[in-house]
């Protein structure tokens, strides 16, 4: 007998990178984490930089960053439209870890409102990709 499950689809602009079936999915959104069950109830809501993480039915995990976007939610389909998405065992974690410096070091110097700004952004991009490594990591021991 199988598990009952839902339809999530995970797309940007570019391209659709997962479409199949999963039991749960875990998504920051606006106001805060969310757990997606099947027969969830309805919800639109913009997402937050960060993890998308969904069980699927063979009880493997697969992790994505996705940097913002909107997330649809229907009893039994999950829609994730993200302005970037990245698998997680495709990040380049030196990268994340020079841009999260970079963006510590503009903080720390204060040059204008705006940069701050960017700066804040970067360093909550790189952060959350660099999380994302590690969950993967941390799942594959």
């Amino acid at each position: 007998m199988s598990s009952v499950t839902l339809r999530l689809d995970i797309v940007s602009a570019e391209k659709a990178i997962f479409s199949g079936e999963a039991e749960m999915v875990f998504i920051t959104g606006e106001l805060g984490e969310l757990g997606i069950a099947p027969g969830h109830a309805p919800l639109l809501t913009s997402i937050k930089p960060g993890n998308v993480r969904a069980t699927l039915p063979n009880h493997h995990e697969e992790i994505f960053y996705v940097s913002g976007g909107m997330l649809e939610v229907q009893p039994f389909i999950v829609t994730v439209l993200a302005d970037t998405i990245v698998r997680a065992a495709d990040i380049d974690e030196a990268a994340a870890e020079a841009a999260k410096e970079r963006a510590e070091k503009m903080l720390s110097e204060k040059t204008s409102e705006i940069d701050i700004a960017r700066a804040t952004a970067e360093l909550a991009e790189a952060v959350a990709q660099i999380r994302a490594v590690k969950q993967l990591k941390k799942k594959i021991k």
